[in-house]
């Protein structure tokens, strides 16, 4: 077989068009190496998806080049790298992690290419010229994609760094991190008393915002609620990137912080905004506390589906500790649940029922909170027994539980319905 120019770039193209058939998968595989190997780069749901968008965009364009001949030296950074490379310096990720995902993911993404190319060629001089080829041409494409996204990281990290509220985010977080400090000086620098009650939060927004704009809302949304709530003093906000913010609200000690008030509060209208609270707790512990209580419960709120605008602590405390690991949970809701965790509106009108009879233990109060005959709510609890395959005595703490993970998670955690 010829390895001239022209065999090589048709043999390429078809390698090419071949992954392109798979590009979700390959994007997946490069995304967990990724992820695995550099530690700086997970932890963060909202990064981590970002960090996926950025491969896929990368993948892409690189086998359109393989596929189409394009010069690499032409090809700019897909808008989802240059982003991601902006988001890494606003949260003060080391500029290496980003270099050696990079070099990481092009690694993936050759070997492959490759095993593609081998399963498809007998003929070895061909199969070196490809691979020669290859190797040549994505490394000329990640050299210059990897020129503009750390020209952005440095752009970004230099605004960000340059600005008030990243010098109380430096504050804060050595807060955070346990370390001692000077509480009369770091009040001083953040305009905010640690010694005292807080409610920790954390917002973000859900749309694509222009600029400083989502914060913006974000930051006259926190700055509302205080005042509706009757919060002394300012909130202390701060940015995390241009679309999430961290809060702590002073708590005066006859301020209602109940789910509800914090829901009237909060509430502008804005579909766009999330929010999700700790418990209020006083003094420098209590701000680290209602703050990693936040952290949790919004780790149950992205993966909700469809979730809800607010989500607090207080409301699903046990459901987000258990879903640190959600592959664990969803085995265990559905080995708890049994046929009670299919996703369809029979079952979940069961699941309503059951939870209520458990908080009340009483076929009569269930039924006039639901609005029912009291046979009619008999009748459900014998059908989810049925579907759970057993009676509900003597397992109602676990069955509350994984009913509120239901209710919560909705289908992140609920069961496909058979098709």
């Amino acid at each position: 077989m010829s390895t001239g120019v022209d065999a090589v770039s048709r043999e390429l193209s078809e390698v090419a068009a071949a992954i392109g058939g798979h590009v979700l998968d390959v994007t997946h595989d490069i995304w967990q190496l990724v992820t695995s190997d550099i530690p700086e780069l997970r932890g963060d749901d909202i990064v981590e998806k970002l960090l996926d968008a950025s491969i896929e965009e990368n993948v892409a364009t690189l086998l359109h080049v393989f596929e189409h001949g394009s010069p690499p030296d032409d090809i700019g950074a897909p808008a989802a790298a240059v982003e991601y490379a902006r988001r890494l310096a606003q949260r003060g990720v080391p500029i290496i992690a980003l270099i050696r995902a990079y070099r990481v993911g092009h690694g993936r993404f050759l070997s492959r290419c490759i095993d593609e190319l081998g399963a498809r060629s007998q003929d070895a001089s061909l199969t070196a010229a490809v691979t020669s080829r290859m190797a040549d041409v994505s490394f000329r494409y990640i050299d210059r994609v990897s020129e503009e996204v750390i020209s952005a990281y440095q752009h970004e990290r230099d605004n960000w760094l340059l600005t008030q509220t990243a010098v109380r985010a430096a504050r804060v977080r050595v807060l955070l991190g346990g370390q001692p400090i000077d509480i009369d000086a770091t009040e001083s620098a953040l305009g905010y008393r640690l010694r005292q009650r807080h409610i920790g939060l954390i917002a973000w927004v859900t749309d694509t915002p222009h600029g400083s704009e989502g914060l913006t809302r974000l930051d006259q949304l926190a700055s509302a609620a205080a005042r509706v709530l009757g919060s002394p003093g300012r909130p202390l906000f701060v940015p995390r990137d241009e679309t999430l913010a961290w809060i702590w609200l002073a708590a005066s000690g006859d301020m209602v912080v109940s789910g509800e008030a914090l829901a009237k509060a909060f509430d502008n209208g804005d579909s766009s905004v999330r929010i999700v609270a700790g418990e209020p707790g006083y003094g420098l512990d209590g701000f680290r506390l209602t703050h990693q209580q936040a952290v949790r419960t919004q780790d149950l709120a992205l993966a909700a589906k469809p979730g809800s605008r607010l989500t607090t602590f207080a409301n699903v405390g046990a459901v987000a500790l258990i879903c640190a690991d959600m592959s664990a949970a969803r085995s265990w809701v559905w080995g708890m649940l049994a046929d009670l965790a299919l996703d369809d509106e029979p079952h979940a009108r069961l699941r309503e029922t059951l939870q209520v009879f458990l908080s009340t233990g009483s076929y009569t109060t269930t039924a006039e909170r639901l609005v029912l005959h009291k046979n009619s709510v008999q009748y459900r609890i014998r059908k989810a027994e049925d579907a759970l395959g057993g009676p509900i005595s003597d397992r109602g703490a676990d069955l509350e539980l994984a009913l509120r993970a239901c209710q919560y998670l909705g289908q992140a955690i609920l069961r496909p319905v058979p098709t």
